[in-house]
């Protein structure tokens, strides 16, 4: 077997994630967290992961606002008066 193979999972970059992607594993940290239980280590670790999963859930919607609000100027500017 090789070292990876042995090595516990790494988790994926949060930058590759879709919004559902990062949701559902923000939930299951903050899930993690609340069930407490945890070293302090894993609790910082995982309080760090899920900053950083809520900043890329809240990238994608800022991004959905932006093609949402350049949609609507498009509409409103090719609407005939």
């Amino acid at each position: 077997m090789t070292e990876a193979a042995n090595s516990p999972a790494t988790p994926p970059d949060v930058a590759q994630l879709s919004y559902e992607q990062a949701r559902e594993e923000l939930i299951t940290v903050v899930s993690q967290l609340e069930a407490g239980g945890a070293s302090l280590e894993q609790s910082l670790a995982l309080w760090e992961r899920g900053e950083a999963l809520a900043a890329r859930c809240e990238s994608w919607l800022e991004g959905a606002r932006q093609r949402l609000e350049s949609a609507r100027q498009r509409v409103e500017g090719g609407a005939p008066e």
